[in-house]
């Protein structure tokens, strides 16, 4: 059969790497006179010819029609396609080959259904990488979204990253691009290549749904098999659910892990996640932290972003190692009866050229318009949550982090920045929506469909907003016109508190305020009480560094900071290194300082979170009803002039009580009479002036005993001796 000229056209276009449809052309097909046409493209092969894959016979020479390697040929006997193979002859010898274009698509009619509704939550089961067998051939396939590229190739070491050799299958109803990849497999690099309509090469992109990633600087995708993982959770996420509940304790430690510990004696390398599981989780379950939350893991290029601008949404950073050492820190924390929350980042991504930036040569998954597609602040980009793709992409990954690795919770970052349309904008730099207002609509019904995607199956796996502004109800649910989260960080209490340890305790009477406003809004939200890495950098220095006086007073008000947070309604965060009282600002590039331990003063504040974190966790008062005022009733909120404040918290049992009491001046306070709510000994749970904790060791040894005498509107009261700078927990009953 003689070559056309048009298939001699499109055998250039191929070799140019200018042809987008090569399953058009390339493979095995009819021909004229119930023939078959065979064409295959191997550059720097001398010769091709077409392998019966069932028995090996060779089935016919093909003619090359291009000199850069593209070959073409007819089976005479033969009607009905078949598999087989191409046995090509190079310099260096003869080999066979599989033919990428002799094998099926990838998706399914159903998966390009969901994928144009934007209902295909699963998305990580089809598009991406994966090594698979199709027609009793092992390889992996490969799918992306790019439905404005003028063409989609995936190189990699395979195939020498050349474009031209593996151009994908445009599946033109859903905008995906995909193709099999027969002879390779796990651990494999690869990336895309793209031109845009205009016929212009990108930077060569990352997969947007890679499981794994070279380490940074590098940037390529990592093929990788996320099958095989044997789970040893069952019974924690049995218990999941109440692990998590409004009525648990929740005390949270935050984690950056690049930064918590390293191991100095080999050149201050990062611990792996396996090293992780056998350090940092022990440790987390000796000091009674419930969860760990982990700064933002998706993989990440900047290390001096500590995750926060991600390009690898669906792949653990490989700077930890592998998305099986990941399962397996997981694993050992589920086992250790710890939580585990991921900072995650829907809010924005940034510019790189291997990340979403202009994937396909347009504004793909961010806005066109830089009024809503670029955040000012950090100069990067916003996703467009209006496009049903983009939040079907987001939903599903956030689901995945659940699904594939078991985490228990996301934490969303920003949350702020993208309810509003003029977040950090100046005026005429931002568009209203569709009613005049500045509310981002879009991102609103994201949020909402989010946590209806998380809390629908009834796991347990939380939601947590990092929110700092006045909208309603972020942590209530959409039935009710909420945003559906099932917890929100509570800036305005850390601000305000923090301000007040900030001052001399002389002045603090005319600060009174700031520790008890927070009391006003207290139960329109289910807060977390966040002291976190936002608090610990940019110059702000350190936790114990915010406290007033000189060192010991610095130590003292510390501790009565801790314990006073302990005792308010909302469950708790703390970020590593506070719990030892970290002197200095957080580094990302350093370990923290755990040679600090060795001073007692260091190692008396870790003793006391310890206990904190047991009293916190024993007694239902403290934590039961953190979001209804039946769980907490002031004693005594006016005591400015003496800078003292005092509150009951109640369990759901009435007669389950807890008193806090703190004295915020270094003034010992002898005789100092309290109501209570009954009779009978109060003991200390926790007196943060004790010596073990580094303190004067001035208290009640050890309780007191109530007074029928009327006090602060309570039946009883009790004669107290209140420790300078410190806060005391007092439960009746206890001996």
């Amino acid at each position: 059969m003689m070559t056309s000229k048009r298939e001699k056209a499109v055998a250039a276009a191929i070799a140019g790497g200018d042809f987008d449809d090569p399953f058009s052309f390339l493979g095995m097909h009819p021909a004229p006179g119930g023939k078959l046409r065979v064409r295959a493209f191997v550059p720097g092969a001398d010769a091709v010819a077409i392998i019966d894959a069932a028995d090996g016979r060779e089935m016919a020479e093909l003619e090359r029609i291009h000199e850069e390697g593209v070959f073409a040929g007819v089976i005479a006997d033969r009607t009905q396609t078949f598999p087989y193979r191409l046995k090509a002859r190079f310099k260096t010898g003869t080999v066979e080959l599989e033919d990428p274009y002799r094998f099926p698509p990838v998706l399914g009619d159903l998966d390009v259904h969901l994928l144009v509704e934007g209902t295909h939550l699963g998305i990580y089961d089809r598009l991406g990488a994966h090594p698979t067998t199709l027609e009793g051939v092992s390889g992996v396939s490969f799918a992306v979204w790019a439905p404005n590229a003028g063409r989609v190739s995936v190189v990699g070491p395979f195939n020498e990253w050349d474009g031209r050799r593996h151009v994908m299958r445009l599946r033109h109803d859903c905008g995906v691009w995909e193709i099999f990849v027969p002879g390779i497999g796990d651990g494999e690099l690869y990336k895309y290549e793209i031109r845009d309509r205009a016929g212009h090469l990108l930077p060569l992109k990352a997969d947007p749904v890679a499981f794994a990633a070279e380490q940074p600087p590098r940037t390529a995708s990592v093929v990788r098999d996320l099958g095989g993982y044997e789970w040893s959770d069952d019974a924690w996420l049995s218990r999941r659910q109440a692990a998590g509940a409004l009525d648990a304790p929740i005390s949270i430690y935050e984690v950056h892990l690049g930064s918590w510990k390293r191991v100095a004696e080999e050149g201050r390398r990062y611990l792996t996640y396996r090293e992780l599981a056998d350090d940092l989780v022990p440790y987390v379950q000796d000091m009674g932290f419930t969860h760990i939350e982990l700064l933002p893991m998706s993989e990440y290029p900047f290390d001096g972003s500590w995750g926060y601008q991600p390009t690898g949404l669906f792949a653990p950073t490989s700077r930890f190692g592998g998305p099986d050492d990941f399962r397996a820190f997981v694993d050992r924390a589920h086992q250790a009866g710890i939580g585990i929350l991921l900072d995650w980042v829907p809010g924005h991504f940034p510019t790189d050229g291997h990340g979403l930036a202009s994937f396909d040569g347009t504004q793909l998954y961010e806005h066109a318009d830089p009024r809503k597609g670029r955040h000012r602040d950090w100069d990067t980009l916003i996703y467009n949550y209006g496009r049903r793709e983009v939040a079907n992409f987001l939903l599903s990954n956030a689901k995945f982090w659940v699904d594939a690795y078991h985490l228990d919770g996301l934490r969303v970052d920003a949350v702020a920045s993208m309810l509003y349309l003029d977040y950090s904008r100046e005026p005429g730099d931002w568009i209203p929506n569709e009613y005049g207002g500045n509310e981002n609509l879009e991102a609103v019904a994201f949020l909402k469909r989010l946590n209806q995607t998380l809390y629908a199956d009834g796991s347990g796996v939380m939601t947590v907003a990092e929110e700092s502004t006045a909208w309603p109800m972020v942590s209530r649910p959409t039935y009710l016109g909420g945003l559906g989260f099932g917890f929100k960080w509570n800036m305005g209490w850390m601000h305000d508190t923090l301000l007040y340890m900030s001052k001399d305790a002389v002045h603090r009477r005319y600060h009174h305020d700031n520790l008890t406003f927070g009391l006003l809004y207290a139960f329109t939200e289910n807060f977390i009480l966040p002291l976190s890495h936002d608090e610990v950098v940019h110059g702000k220095g350190s936790l114990l560094g915010k406290m007033s006086g000189d060192r010991w007073q610095k130590f003292a008000n510390l501790r009565a900071y801790y314990a006073f947070m302990f005792g308010h309604p909302g469950k708790k965060l703390l970020f590593m290194g506070g719990e030892f009282a970290q002197e200095s600002e957080w580094r990302h590039d350093h370990s923290l300082d755990w040679h600090l331990l060795d001073d007692p003063m260091h190692g008396g504040v870790r003793t006391l979170l310890k206990d904190l974190n047991r009293v916190y966790r024993d007694h239902g008062a403290l934590h039961e009803i953190d979001f209804d005022p039946a769980g907490f009733q002031w004693i005594d909120c006016q005591d400015s002039d003496q800078s003292v404040l005092s509150f009951l918290r109640r369990g759901r049992d009435p007669r389950d009580v807890a008193v806090v009491v703190s004295n915020f001046t270094p003034v010992p306070r002898e005789g100092y009479r309290m109501g209570v709510p009954g009779e009978g000994y109060y003991a200390e749970l926790v007196n943060t002036d004790a010596r073990e904790y580094g303190g004067s060791g001035i208290g009640n040894a050890g309780g007191v005993a109530a007074d029928a005498v009327p006090w602060h509107g309570q039946p009883f009261s009790v004669d107290l001796t209140l420790p300078p700078l410190a806060t005391l927990i007092l439960r009746p009953g206890e001996s």
